[in-house]
């Protein structure tokens, strides 16, 4: 059964960091694109980066564009999200999810397969 466990979320004041991680089970992750997409309260699930199959080429929303880096680890069949200069809004709900295609983009249908969610709670 194809499964995706995301972990190290947690509560942090503004300006500090954390690693994300997405652990794929019951597949081969390196046939995937990866996406992390995040859900603040009352909104809409939006992307906020993704990585390609091969880790080649990756993507970033403009809100997270040089605090955030994506990266993967194909032998430990993981996926990682570096946040880093935190701030309030980016706080909510961050999934990770699996495209069976080479390349990855930051829309949430393109998705089929998704982690069950770690919390982020940003604030002093």
């Amino acid at each position: 059964q194809l499964q995706l466990v995301e972990s190290g979320g947690g509560l942090v004041q503004p300006g500090g960091s954390l690693r994300l991680s997405c652990a794929a089970s019951g597949f081969t992750l390196d046939d995937y694109a990866i996406g992390w997409f995040r859900q603040a309260p009352g909104k809409e699930r939006e992307g906020v980066s993704c990585i390609s199959r091969s880790g080649g080429s990756t993507n970033y929303a403009d809100s997270v564009k040089g605090r955030f880096t994506i990266s993967r680890d194909n032998t430990k069949n993981t996926v990682y999200l570096q946040i880093n200069s935190l701030k309030p809004e980016d706080t909510g709900v961050y999934y990770c999810a699996a495209r069976r295609f080479r390349l990855c983009v930051l829309n949430v249908y393109e998705y089929a397969n998704w982690g069950q969610g770690t919390q982020v709670t940003v604030s002093s």
